[in-house]
């Protein structure tokens, strides 16, 4: 697979894709969100500048093949409502991090869930990935949730890992391995 090239995705209800100009004002709807950020490792956006940089960013790092960051948009509308990203992408040593956000209004559905899953899918059958990890916010209990039942197994507690508008915040640390991975 060309590592410069982000394959698009698709599960029953979302569509894992580029994330154009087109979606600079989705992105910043979710990523000015106070609620969306308040166990991200940065502050919300503070405008649609910041937002558009934000894209910029996004497309440099897919082109890149350093970072893979998908949007994942809504199939029956293309409505862009967060980002699914693989990071820290090793492909010699079959590992990656991942990290994920969703616009608010859309929690609670099995969204993430879903997405999770076909990125995760992805990762392991087609990159040939072997372990993915993730940090989570201990007190983000929705998305300690979510990484545990798709498999992930807490590996560590990283004490006071992020410094994030003036509040020191500790994170769990998860691991999955391919071996271990069941599709349900």
């Amino acid at each position: 697979m060309d590592a410069n090239t982000l394959p698009i995705i698709t599960t029953p209800r979302l569509v894992m894709r580029w994330i154009s100009e087109d979606d600079v004002d989705a992105l910043f709807d979710v990523f000015s969100d106070p609620k969306v950020m308040r166990y991200w490792s940065s502050g919300p956006l503070p405008d649609r500048e910041a937002a558009a940089a934000m894209q910029r960013e996004i497309a440099d790092g897919n082109r890149s093949g350093l970072r893979w960051k998908w949007g994942l948009a809504l199939r029956d509308t293309n409505t862009l409502i967060g980002t699914v990203t693989l990071f820290n992408l090793s492909l010699d040593n079959g590992r990656a991090e991942i990290g994920y956000a969703m616009g608010s209004k859309y929690w609670g559905k099995g969204y993430m869930n879903e997405a999770l899953t076909a990125m995760i899918v992805h990762a392991f059958e087609v990159l040939n990935l072997r372990r993915l990890e993730a940090d989570v916010d201990p007190r983000n209990a929705s998305s300690v949730r979510t990484l545990e039942r798709l498999g992930f197994q807490r590996e560590g507690f990283l004490r006071e890992r992020w410094h994030v508008g003036g509040e020191i915040q500790d994170a769990y640390f998860y691991g999955l391995l391919r071996r271990e991975w069941n599709r349900g």
